[in-house]
C-alpha cells in the first residue's frame, strides 16, 4: 500500500460512504478502494444502508419542508411583531389540523431528521448493556415499571433533561420492565428495558456527549444482537435487541416520536 492509501482511516470511509468528503479526499479513498476490494464492498454495503434507512424517515423531513414552503409564501412578514403574529397564526391552523386529524404533529415544531453519532462507541456501549442487564431475572433494572415518574424524574436530572419520557411502546407489544442509571461515554446515562409477551427483552439507551458528530444513521450488528442508534443534537440514543431489523426499525421511530428534543 503507497503512503497516500496507508492515510485512509475508518472515519474516512464512514464520510466517503455519506457523501461528505471534499472533492480531493474522494479521490484519495477511492484510490485505496480500488486496490482494497473488501473495504469497497464493505463501503458499498453502508451506503445501500444508509439510503435504505433515510427513506424510512422521509415523510418527517417531506412533511415539515412542505409546510414550511406553504407558510413564508404566503405570509413574508417586515417586522418583528408581524413575524411573531405570522407564526402564530400559523401554529393556531396547525394545532386546529392537529385535531381535526387526532393524528398531526406540528411540521413546524418537529426535530431535524435523526441523525448518526460519528464515534463507533455508543452501539458497543449499548450491546454490552443489554448482554449485561436483559438476561438478569431478579435484577435487571434499577426502578421497576410501577415507579415510572419516579424513574423518568430521577434519570432526567442525571442526564439534564428536564423532559426526559421514557417510551410507550405498548403499539409495538411491548411493556416497561423498568430502568437504570449507567454511564455512557463516562457521563451518566440512561437505560430503559422492555418486555413482550414472549418474555424477549429490548433496551433503549440514552446518553449525552458534547462531542457528537453528525454523518447519517446506522445499524451495527453483533452474532444475534442488533442495534440502531442516532442522535439528536447532544443525545446519542441506541435501540438493542435479538429482535428483526424491521421491529427494532419500528420502536428506533417511535423511541425518535416521543424522547424530547
Amino acid at each position: 500500500m503507497n503512503e497516500t492509501n496507508r492515510a485512509v482511516t475508518e472515519a474516512d470511509l464512514h464520510a466517503y460512504a455519506d457523501g461528505q468528503l471534499p472533492e480531493a479526499a474522494r479521490a484519495r479513498v477511492e484510490a485505496y478502494l480500488a486496490e482494497n476490494p473488501e473495504e469497497a464492498a464493505m463501503v458499498a454495503g453502508w451506503q445501500t444502508q444508509n439510503a435504505g434507512i433515510k427513506s424510512l424517515f422521509a415523510g418527517y423531513e417531506k412533511s415539515r419542508d412542505a409546510d414550511l414552503r406553504m407558510v413564508t409564501s404566503v405570509v413574508q412578514p417586515t417586522s418583528p411583531w408581524k413575524i411573531r403574529s405570522a407564526f402564530a397564526a400559523a401554529a393556531v391552523i396547525l394545532f386546529a389540523l392537529g385535531a381535526v386529524s387526532d393524528r398531526f404533529i406540528p411540521p413546524l415544531f418537529e426535530r431535524p431528521p435523526l441523525q448518526l453519532a460519528e464515534s463507533e462507541t455508543l452501539p458497543k456501549q449499548a450491546e454490552t448493556a443489554f448482554l449485561v442487564y436483559a438476561s438478569e431475572v431478579r435484577h435487571p433494572v434499577e426502578v421497576f415499571a410501577n415507579e415510572e415518574a419516579h424513574l423518568a424524574t430521577w434519570l432526567g436530572k442525571r442526564l439534564a433533561i428536564p423532559d426526559l419520557k421514557v417510551p410507550d411502546l405498548k403499539s409495538l407489544g411491548f411493556h416497561l420492565v423498568g430502568g437504570r442509571l449507567l454511564p455512557v461515554d463516562d457521563r451518566p446515562g440512561a437505560m430503559f428495558m422492555y418486555e413482550d409477551q414472549g418474555g424477549e427483552r429490548l433496551t433503549v439507551i440514552v446518553g449525552r456527549n458534547k462531542e457528537n458528530r453528525t454523518t447519517s444513521f446506522r445499524f451495527a450488528s453483533a452474532k444475534d444482537v442488533e442495534t440502531f442508534y442516532w442522535i439528536d443534537g447532544e443525545l446519542g440514543y441506541a435501540v438493542t435487541g435479538e429482535i428483526s431489523r424491521d421491529m427494532l426499525r419500528k420502536v428506533a421511530e417511535e423511541c425518535y416520536r416521543q424522547f424530547p428534543s
